[in-house]
């Protein structure tokens, strides 16, 4: 890359946490209930730990 670049390396932290991106990085089919089951996770313990959780 050239100095002159705008070019801007993303982590994906900056965008939001769905329960339907939760479930799938635990491995779980989307589904009414595990969404439901990431949502509450979510709520809980906040959506950072949720996705450190899931990708330990």
């Amino acid at each position: 890359m050239s100095e002159n670049s705008d070019y801007q390396p993303r982590s994906g932290s900056e965008t939001p946490i769905d329960p339907e991106d939760l479930a799938m990085a635990e491995g779980l089919d989307p589904t009414p209930e595990n969404i439901e089951r990431m949502r509450v996770r979510i709520a809980e313990i906040g959506a950072r730990a949720a996705v450190d959780r899931a990708t330990d």
